[in-house]
């Protein structure tokens, strides 16, 4: 057989030959650092065994792929740990993820010194070096071996998988687990880990069955490498929008209002309401919008011309019982099917398209209790929403339109670099899911898809994650721990127009179906707050802060010129306060900076006799002493440009 290998080499073979094997024909040191084979395309494991031409790729801890199977390696280590200090535990699944690996299992809930006492356990497998071996099973042999060790959860993953489907294991020194791999070769290969957290989460991911304990952790080839790792994540922890925002007093949850339903402080609204009047006014005033005001529930009947009920109900908080009550009502998961009535509430004609509605939207979704978490998955959330009316041949410059003005959005906020973009498209495969037929998805998706190749940005394409109704560019971020959100989403839907009777009325006087565009120009509220949290650290551009300038008098001698300095930045729109308290000069200095605000004005005789203010900034330090006029000019310019000024490191202020 011949071998292609990924320099374009040749090997060839009499006899069929594993891929370890084959790494150490090629170099004995390949061999010890290999990790998995990618044979025609395919991650397979070293113990796989080839017996006809190929290409074979050697995968190393260097690829993503070999760390996926270090860390994959590293929770099965995990989980002899947990079986030899835990005999009771019940195992579940291990797979390795993004940023580490995670093993469930049912048990009581692990503290950090279980992490800890596992984390030492793990090194002692590890130093024992086991051999990692593979062998297959016939479903009955496999079911009784797991009933065997008493690990049902096993069992019920053995009894759903296919009948042809090969049942595989690993044992590792007597440690036996089922997996379908790839695994490394010995424990030994596993050198730099470390546990970092456990919470609790459900068996496959449902609410309705057993409660697990999640045991999070991560692996490295390399130590340095893992410090590096555990170093980003003390920094994320710092940044984590949860913890951040709470400290720093913009917003709160309480037990008896809700889960989802986050509280925000005066300074936290603030914030919002500075994001909110900025993106109406460039809306209507520079982007063609007319805004409406909407309900914030409706009857059934509406959702069900929409589709909603059939396709979306499980998501909506309900109000009532169809099988009692005369009307039902539920709580709006979006606003189009409301804005499509206000657009039939007049006669439109080709001449008055696009028509562009807009609305600053409260809208409410079913979420689970297990998916919640701070201001990026709650139940309750405000949007800029919008949907235009358009005519079938204004949909490529209207789905610019928007797309330019999303990134417009990006770019000010500073989080044009921070993103990716997706082409959400249908599922072809459970077409029962979605209106239309294959060439309507097939158009739709190649329109978006010309936008996203026109404004030559890179993007992926995703099966299964369009809406019912048509595909969608999702303009994608991640926060600080690495998991992605949509923040961003632009839809074209050219079929549910049909189910509202919506038309306008053409050169020839004929009544005409329109499209509509679906989109939001900066997305949802509350999550783009925990992004700009996350992003800045709290230190928030100039314009956007609650807080923009503290006046700071050495004395209460100065406390009157204090107040005019402040009740002069106000006049002129700034956000500024007077830190009056009776304490040293030094202490309020420290007390501005925790507070990350972007401007500290010290004043004290001379400023009073000059007219001047002493000028402090988290941008350069100390900036010196100003006339009062020009700082306010200054300040007033940089918060209407919503410039973003870049920080000096602190040795440097």
């Amino acid at each position: 057989m011949k071998i292609t290998l990924k320099d374009g080499s040749v090997k060839e073979y009499s006899e069929a030959k594993s891929v370890y094997e084959i790494a150490a024909d090629i170099s004995e040191g390949l061999a010890r650092v290999a990790c998995a084979g990618e044979v025609d395309g395919q991650i397979l494991d070293l113990r796989t065994v080839l017996d006809q031409d190929c290409t074979l790729n050697i995968v190393t801890a260097r690829d993503e792929e070999g760390l996926r199977v270090i860390r994959h390696t590293a929770s099965h280590v995990l989980a002899e740990a947990v079986k030899r200090l835990f005999p009771d535990a019940k195992v579940t699944i291990g797979p390795a993820i993004d940023e580490g690996f995670y093993y469930d299992f049912d048990h009581e809930p692990f503290s950090r010194e279980d992490l800890d006492n596992l984390e030492a356990e793990m090194k002692k497998i590890i130093k024992e070096g086991h051999e990692i071996t593979r062998f297959t099973l016939p479903r009955a042999e496999a079911i009784k071996l797991m009933e065997e060790k008493g690990e049902p959860y096993k069992v019920e993953l053995i009894q759903d998988l296919p009948e042809d489907a090969e049942i595989s294991f690993y044992d590792q020194g007597g440690f036996v687990d089922l997996c379908a791999g790839p695994h490394l070769m010995s424990t030994k290969g596993v050198k730099a880990f470390k546990l970092i957290s456990s919470s609790m989460a459900y068996w496959r991911g449902d609410s309705e069955k057993a409660r697990l304990q999640r045991i999070y952790g991560t692996a490295y080839d390399k130590k340095d490498e893992l410090k590096e790792h555990l170093e980003r994540l003390e920094d994320a922890k710092k940044r984590d929008h949860n913890k951040l925002g709470r400290e720093m007093g913009l917003f709160t949850t309480v037990d008896v209002i809700g889960q989802g339903l986050p509280l925000f402080t005066p300074k936290g609204t603030k914030m919002i309401m500075k994001l909110q009047r900025w993106i109406e006014d460039l809306e209507d005033k520079e982007w063609g919008y007319v805004r409406t005001r909407t309900p914030l529930m409706a009857k059934s009947d509406l959702y069900k011309i929409s589709g909603h009920w059939d396709h979306y109900k499980d998501g909506m908080f309900v109000l009532g019982d169809e099988e009692v009550d005369k009307e039902v009502f539920a709580l709006r998961p979006m606003t189009c099917p409301f804005q499509y009535y206000v657009y039939k509430n007049e006669q439109h004609s080709y001449r008055d398209l696009p028509y562009r509605m807009s609305e600053t939207s409260t809208l409410f979704r079913c979420e689970d209790s297990g998916e919640m978490h701070g201001l990026t998955r709650v139940r309750q959330f405000t949007i800029t929403e919008a949907h235009l009316v358009i005519r079938p041949d204004q949909a490529e410059e209207e789905l610019k339109g928007c797309f330019d003005l999303a990134y417009y959005v990006l770019s000010v906020l500073g989080l044009q670099n921070d993103v990716t973009f997706r082409l959400s498209k249908w599922d072809p495969e459970n077409k029962k899911k979605y209106l239309g037929d294959d060439n309507y998805w097939n158009s739709t998706q190649q329109a978006l898809r010309d936008v996203l190749e026109e404004k030559g940005v890179p993007y992926v394409e995703a099966e299964g994650e369009a809406a019912f109704y048509g595909p969608k560019i999702d303009i994608q971020a991640k926060n600080v721990y690495g998991k992605e959100d949509t923040m961003i989403t632009i839809q074209l839907d050219c079929a549910i127009a049909d189910n509202f009777d919506m038309y306008y009325i053409d050169q020839n006087g004929d009544k005409i179906r329109p499209y509509i565009i679906h989109r939001t120009s900066m997305g949802c509220y509350e999550r783009t707050l925990a992004w700009l949290i996350e992003k800045y650290a709290g230190k928030f551009p100039t314009w956007l802060c609650p807080e923009q300038v503290r006046v700071l008098p050495i004395s209460e001698k100065y406390a009157d010129y204090a107040k005019k300095v402040k009740d002069e930045l106000v006049k002129n729109g700034v956000d500024a306060t007077v830190d009056e308290r009776s304490e040293k000069i030094g202490f309020k200095i420290r007390e501005a900076r925790l507070d990350k605000l972007p401007y500290m004005l010290v004043v004290g005789q001379q400023e009073e006799a000059d007219g001047t203010v002493s000028v402090r900034s988290r941008f350069a330090g100390d900036e010196g002493v100003k006339p009062l006029g020009e700082f306010i000019d200054a300040i007033c310019k940089e918060i209407r440009t919503k410039e973003i000024r870049q920080e000096l490191p602190q040795e440097e202020k």
